[in-house]
């Protein structure tokens, strides 16, 4: 299993841009913020609220303090912004009173915040501070699921088995090119296997 995912992680680093972003790039606290909007939605819903949001709340005390019907307006269109607003801000709270509004780089740490769980805090680690780590979102876990016959997606056995197979130094770039391919060519439906340079290494590969 070891030799057939690094075979796929070799195939996709050369087959992908080097350089590979969703998130518009922001400093710790706005990058985790604009994670923790990002669940359930596209990535550019969030990068089109995020400057109005940043704008007006740049940092863990702005936002920690901020009128939280404000903050629904501006987030609305992320969907599921009653939840969020609530989250973002009571994280917000966290981050100041706790970490003196320095986000943290601990995994714990990261995990105790209200509104992240290890996809958002994997994603910041490693997005942002270089630490490697394993980003399972949907399109993450369906490539997976699919490409090595897992028979289960859930997040933490994605993230589990890829990790165990996996040289750490390879973790950043996998999550994100395989990210990519779920978006581009393994889609949840119609998938395009024919054009798919892991098509040979892929148990369901069509």
């Amino acid at each position: 299993m070891k030799t057939q995912i690094k075979a796929v992680h070799d195939i996709l680093d050369t087959f992908y841009p080097p350089e590979i972003s969703f998130l518009e790039r922001r400093n710790p606290f706005q990058f985790l913020i604009s994670v923790i909007l990002s669940a359930q939605t596209t990535d550019e819903r969030v990068n089109q609220v995020a400057p109005e949001l940043f704008g007006r709340y740049p940092d863990a005390g702005a936002l920690a303090s901020a009128d939280i019907e404000d903050v629904k307006r501006i987030i609305h269109p992320t969907g599921f912004f009653n939840a969020k607003a609530k989250n973002i801000i009571a994280c917000a709270q966290a981050v100041q009173d706790r970490f003196g509004g320095i986000v943290p780089t601990g995994m714990e740490e990261l995990l105790s915040l209200p509104g992240v769980g290890r996809k958002t805090a994997n994603c910041l680690r490693s997005g942002v501070f270089g630490i490697p780590g394993i980003v399972v979102d949907t399109h993450f876990s369906r490539v997976v699921e699919r490409v090595f016959a897992l028979g289960t997606r859930d997040p933490e056995k994605v993230e589990t088995f890829v990790c165990s197979n996996l040289d750490e130094t390879c973790w950043n770039r996998f999550s994100m090119t395989v990210n990519l391919h779920g978006r581009q060519i393994c889609h949840a439906r119609g998938e395009e296997c024919g054009v798919c340079p892991i098509r040979g290494l892929c148990a369901s590969g069509k």
